[in-house]
C-alpha cells in the first residue's frame, strides 16, 4: 500500500473566497517571518538549562501532550499503551498513535503535529500504521543531531521570548542555570501560585509549611503569609517573571477586611475550611494579589472556568494534568466586581483574564475589557485555541472591545514543538479575519497589516510587559 503525501497547503486556513484569501495572503505575508513571543507556556526549563538532546518520539510529541493522549483515551486507548503510568516501549506506544491516528481529522492537534512532522523532521508522508516505523526511527535519527536540541530549535523557531509557569515552591534552579550559562535565548518564568493560595489543592497544609520554610516568614500567621508571598514574587521578578497565573475554579473574588482575613486564613490554615470558605479564601486572594501586582509591576492573569480532574480515577491513578478536565458555565460580571471594585480604575494593574465559557464572550469579557483600564482579554485558550475558536474569539470580542484591549496570541503549552505551529495557526486566523473586514470595506489594507503586526507580537509585549 503505497502511502499518502504529507502536504502542506500554503494557503491553508485562509478564507475561500478569492478576494478575500488574496488579502489574507497579503496581510500574512507581512507576519509570517516576525519572531514569536511566547508570554504563557508550560515547557519545561530544563530542557533549555541542560540542552540535552530529546529522548524519542514517543516521549517528545505524544507522553506529555494531554491534547493527544484525551482523544486516544476517549476511544479506549489505556493511558499505559502510551507509556503514561507504565513503562512501555516508545515504539510501541509510537504505533499505537500511529494507529489512531485517523481520530485527530479536523483537529487542530492534526495541524500542529502535522506542521511539526513536515516542517520540523522533513517528512513527506502521512502518519499512519505502515508509515509508524518511518516516522519513529527518522525522527529519532535527528533528535540525536546537535541542531535538534532545545537551544537550536528555540533559534531555529525564531523565538524571542518564552515564558514557562512554575509554582511558588519551585526553586527556579533552571531558570538560574540559563541565565548563567551565556545562552541568548529569553526564556523567563512566571508566578503561578495555587499550591499555596487553593485550600483545595492537594499537600495544601504540607505546600505552606514549605513556602515558609523557603522563605523564613512564619506562615502560621497570615501577616507572615502574605510576606512569603511578596518574597517569592520578589524571586520570581528576579529571576525575569513578568507575569502571574491563577487557575481558579471560578472568577469569584472578593474583598475581606483584615480581621476577616486573618479568621478564614486560620480555618484553612488549620484544615478546618468548608467548601465555602475555601472558594472565600480564593476569592479574597484574586484581590490581593491584584494588590501585590500594583505594587511589584508583575502583570496578573486569570485562568477560571475548568473543572479539574473530573475523571477521578484517572487523577487517582496518573496525577494532574492527564486530560480530564473539562471546562464549565463561568460568571465574570458579579464575580469580578469586588476586584474591580477596588483596583479596576488603576492603570498600574495589567489583569488579563481567559475564559472557556465561550458565551461569556460577547456577555461579558468583551463589555468588561471595553470599560475598566486595568483588564484585557486573553486570546481563545485551550479547548478554543482552534481556529474555530479563534474566529468566534475574534467575531464576539472586536466589535465591543476592539484589538487593542485584547493581548495577542499565547500558545500555553507542554509541547515545545508545535510551539511555532500553533503561533502560525494564530497568524493565518487573524489575517483572514482582517482581510475580511478589508473586503467589506471596514478597514484599509494599510490599517489592517498594522493591526496584524500588533496581533503578532506588539500586543502581547505591551500587555505583558516585556
Amino acid at each position: 500500500m503505497t502511502a499518502a503525501p504529507l502536504r502542506l497547503h500554503p494557503d491553508r486556513l485562509f478564507p475561500a473566497d478569492p478576494d478575500t484569501r488574496a488579502v489574507a495572503r497579503r496581510l500574512y505575508a507581512e507576519v509570517v517571518d516576525l519572531p514569536i513571543v511566547s508570554p504563557h507556556g508550560h515547557t519545561d526549563p530544563r530542557w533549555f538549562a541542560e540542552d540535552a538532546p530529546f529522548g524519542d518520539a514517543s516521549s517528545l510529541l505524544l507522553q506529555p501532550d494531554h491534547y493527544v493522549f484525551r482523544m486516544l483515551y476517549s476511544q479506549g486507548v489505556p493511558l499505559e499503551a502510551i507509556g503514561i503510568g507504565a513503562p512501555v516501549d516508545p515504539r510501541a506506544a509510537w504505533r499505537v498513535l500511529a494507529d489512531h491516528y485517523h481520530l485527530f481529522r479536523g483537529t487542530p492537534s492534526r495541524l500542529w503535529l502535522d506542521w511539526v512532522f513536515h516542517s520540523v523532521f522533513g517528512l513527506d508522508v502521512r502518519l499512519a500504521p505502515e508509515t509508524a516505523d518511518l516516522y519513529f526511527d527518522s525522527i529519532n535519527e535527528q533528535l540525536a543531531r546537535p541542531e535538534f536540541r532545545p537551544r537550536a530549535l528555540f533559534d531555529r523557531f525564531n523565538i524571542e521570548l518564552l515564558a514557562t509557569t512554575e509554582s511558588p515552591l519551585d526553586s527556579l534552579d533552571h531558570h538560574a542555570m540559563i541565565r548563567a550559562s551565556g545562552w541568548k535565548g529569553r526564556v523567563i518564568t512566571a508566578f503561578r501560585p495555587d499550591p499555596v493560595v487553593d485550600p483545595d489543592y492537594e499537600g495544601f497544609a504540607d505546600n505552606l509549611d514549605r513556602l515558609g520554610a523557603m522563605t523564613g516568614e512564619d506562615v502560621g500567621s497570615y501577616a507572615g503569609y502574605l510576606a512569603a508571598l511578596r518574597a517569592r514574587r520578589a524571586a520570581f521578578a528576579a529571576a525575569g517573571a513578568t507575569s502571574t497565573d491563577h487557575g481558579h475554579p471560578t472568577a469569584a473574588t472578593a474583598d475581606l477586611d483584615r480581621g476577616e482575613a486573618e479568621r478564614l486564613y486560620a480555618q484553612v490554615r488549620g484544615g478546618r475550611a468548608t467548601a465555602e470558605q475555601a472558594e472565600l479564601f480564593r476569592a479574597h486572594m484574586l484581590t490581593v494579589m491584584a494588590g501585590m501586582s500594583i505594587d511589584d509591576g508583575l502583570v496578573m492573569q486569570i485562568h477560571p472556568g475548568s473543572f479539574r480532574n473530573h475523571n477521578t480515577e484517572l487523577f487517582r491513578r496518573f496525577g494532574r494534568d492527564k486530560g480530564a478536565d473539562i471546562p464549565t458555565r463561568t460568571d465574570f460580571v458579579r464575580a469580578l466586581r469586588p476586584l474591580l471594585g477596588r483596583f479596576g480604575n488603576d492603570p498600574r494593574l495589567s489583569l488579563i483574564l481567559f475564559t472557556l465559557d465561550e458565551s461569556a464572550y460577547a456577555r461579558e469579557l468583551a463589555p468588561l475589557a471595553g470599560h475598566y483600564p486595568a483588564l484585557k482579554l486573553g486570546p481563545a485558550w485551550w479547548f478554543h485555541d482552534s481556529p474555530e475558536g479563534m474566529r468566534r474569539f475574534r467575531r464576539q470580542t472586536t466589535e465591543t472591545a476592539g484589538f487593542h484591549n485584547l493581548v495577542g496570541f499565547n500558545d500555553d503549552t507542554r509541547a515545545f514543538l508545535s510551539i511555532p505551529a500553533r503561533h502560525d495557526v494564530a497568524r493565518r486566523i487573524d489575517c483572514g479575519y482582517l482581510a475580511e473586514l478589508v473586503v467589506e470595506h471596514q478597514l484599509d489594507e494599510d490599517e489592517a497589516v498594522d493591526l496584524a503586526v500588533d496581533l503578532t507580537c506588539r500586543l502581547v509585549k505591551s500587555a505583558y510587559r516585556l
